[in-house]
Formats: C-alpha cells, structure tokens, sequence
C-alpha cells in the first residue's frame, strides 16, 4: 500500500472504470483521455493504482471491506477519508511527512501525488538489505513526535478522528484480541492493554507505522497508508514502529546489532519530544504494549510473511510472554529480552 512501490503485471481489473470517472470526475483526467492505470502491488486493505496520466503519474486508492489475509478480517471502507484526512493534518505540521492529496470523493476513491521508487525506496527494503541506519530511525520517531505533539489536546482533531469502531476493528481486534484466543493463559493481560489503549485518547494516531509504509525519502521520511488513523494514544504508534525493528533481526541476522541501534535512536527521539504527557507515562505504555504486539505478529491475525519457521516463532513467544506476565516499564528492558533470547 504506496505511492512509491513498483507497478505489477497486471493491468488494474474490474475497477478501472469507476477509477477512470473519478479521475474525470475531479478534473485530473480530461473527458477524452483514457490513461493506463496499472496495479501496484503488495496492498492487502486497498485497490492501489498507478495512473499515468497526460499530466504526470498519480497513485490512487480504494479500500476494500475485506482485507486480503487468510483469516475473515473485515473493515469499515470510511477509513479511506481518515486516511486522507491524516496526511493533510500531518503534512500541516510536518511538511513532507507524506505525498500530497490531490483530490477524493464520496465514493471511497482518493489520488495523491506519485513517489518514484527510485528517489523514494522502501524502509523495509532498505532494512532486508542491512542498511540500518540511525539517523534515519531517529528521524521517524522525531518527525512522528511532532504530528503527536501538534495534535495533542486538540478537540478538532479529536472530532474529525473520532474512529474507534474501525481502529478496533483494523487493530485492537487482529492483534491483541485475536492473539487472545490463541493463548488464553495471556488473555487478562492482552485485553487489558486493548482496553487502556482504546481507553487512551490523547493525539492523532497514524496507527500502522510499518517500515513497509516508510519512504526514504531525500529529505526525510514520508509516511505512507494511515488507514487506522485515529485520535487516540499515541504510545500506540510508537510501540508498533519499535515492534517491526526487533522483528527484523530474524529477517537479516546479521545486521541484528544495527537494528538494535535503530530502536534505540528512533525511541530516543521520539521520547525526547514528549510534551503532552509525562515521558515516563508514555513510554511505560509503549513498552507494556510492545510484548503484545510482538506476540501478535506470530499469532494473531495479521503475521509477518517472513517468520515462518517454528524455531523463529518460539523465539517470539517466549520473549513476549515473559514480558506479558511481567510488563516492563522502560523500552530499554524489552530489547535487552530480546538481545539475550538471539544471542548466539
């Protein structure tokens, strides 16, 4: 799900003609033009199209009611707006924290501008290959900050991103609740960071802050997919980018110890814009949550496609439940868990 990945083989399929009467409809494709819209690949949430219009390539999205995974995962298509309605609040704060939208409609159809691969890789690609790099890291977590910090006690964006029911449904539910059923010896403790984070409304949420929807961008990180947008808490974001970097080191061992810094300097960063709350407060959150997104990416709905040996999936589970039983307070003691369980 990105303006910036590269296009698939397949031509865009039975919705190309409602993509190409918005594209009219909104003035960004002439009556009598018949562009080439070509599917990008990898979105599991939403039709993603690149358009190669007269004036220039778009990316345009729609969200689809049921997502693309082996279990039944179902989610309300608005989330579209919410998505569209973060990058513009973001980009107001942040400049450049993500590609621009060009126009929407009712319809669930929404057009941004399109972010050439080539000048705009992948994070997660970047971080395949080993190339870990902290400053980079520590660029997502300050610039992520300031969207926190800037929307902290805002009723406007409290009222325009009033979207529990879908972030319950796109997050709470496939991750934490699901996992839940699959060990009820932890269910007490997984729900009870469901609640307190549902619970927890204090700043705009961008909710999946994946490497997979992370640009390198030449000025800095631009944040793709923000359809779990939501004003809630924001050790939520924080927990989840953290959560894809310890992943990693079973992904590409070798650069392990890079990851490790990663985490570390993206914390780092984040925690040192903290001004909406105690900083303590926050990062007690984030590291109680984190064992149980870790768990979640094994067992709940949404697993990571790279862990599929049994060894590597203990790994996680045994680190993430001795966390669980016993909730660490600082970020720091989650690594350390982790560093001790890949040791050689």
């Amino acid at each position: 799900m990105t303006s910036g990945r590269a296009p698939g083989a397949a031509e865009a399929g039975g919705g190309i003609a409602p993509l190409l009467a918005f594209l009219r409809r909104c003035g960004l494709a002439a009556p009598d033009e018949s562009p080439r819209a070509v599917a990008l690949a990898g979105g599991v949430s939403s039709d993603i199209w690149r358009v190669d219009l007269r004036g220039g390539p778009v990316c345009v999205k729609r969200a689809l009611p049921r997502l693309r995974v082996a279990q039944r995962w179902e989610a309300p298509v608005e989330r579209n707006r919410y998505e569209r309605r973060w990058m513009e609040t973001a980009a107001a704060i942040v400049p450049g924290i993500a590609p621009r939208v060009l126009a929407a409609d009712d319809a669930g159809f929404f057009a941004m501008e399109f972010l050439d691969p080539a000048r705009y890789p992948l994070w997660k690609e970047e971080l395949r290959a080993g190339r870990a790099e902290p400053a980079f890291a520590a660029a997502v977590g300050e610039r992520l900050a300031r969207v926190h910090a800037g929307t902290a006690g805002r009723n406007d964006v409290a009222q325009r991103f009033a979207t529990d029911a879908s972030f319950h449904a796109l997050r709470l539910e496939p991750y934490l609740l699901a996992t839940a059923r699959v060990h009820p010896d932890l269910a007490r403790a997984l729900h009870a960071l469901a609640e307190r984070t549902a619970a927890t409304r204090l700043a705009l949420v961008h909710g999946d802050v994946s490497p997979k929807n992370i640009l390198v961008g030449p000025d800095g990180p631009v944040l793709l997919d923000a359809e779990c947008a939501w004003h809630g808490d924001p050790a939520f974001d924080l927990a989840f980018c953290l959560n894809h970097l310890l992943l990693k080191c079973l992904w590409t061992p070798a650069a392990s110890a890079r990851f490790a810094a990663c985490f570390e300097a993206l914390a780092r960063a984040h925690l040192a814009r903290v001004d909406w709350e105690p900083t303590a407060a926050l990062e007690a959150r984030a590291a109680s949550l984190l064992p149980g997104l870790f768990l979640a990416r094994v067992d709940g709905k949404s697993p990571v496609e790279y862990l599929t040996g049994e060894i590597d999936k203990e790994r996680v589970r045994h680190t993430a439940r001795a966390l669980l039983v016993h909730p660490p307070e600082r970020l720091a003691q989650v690594l350390e868990a982790w560093g001790k369980e890949i040791a050689p």
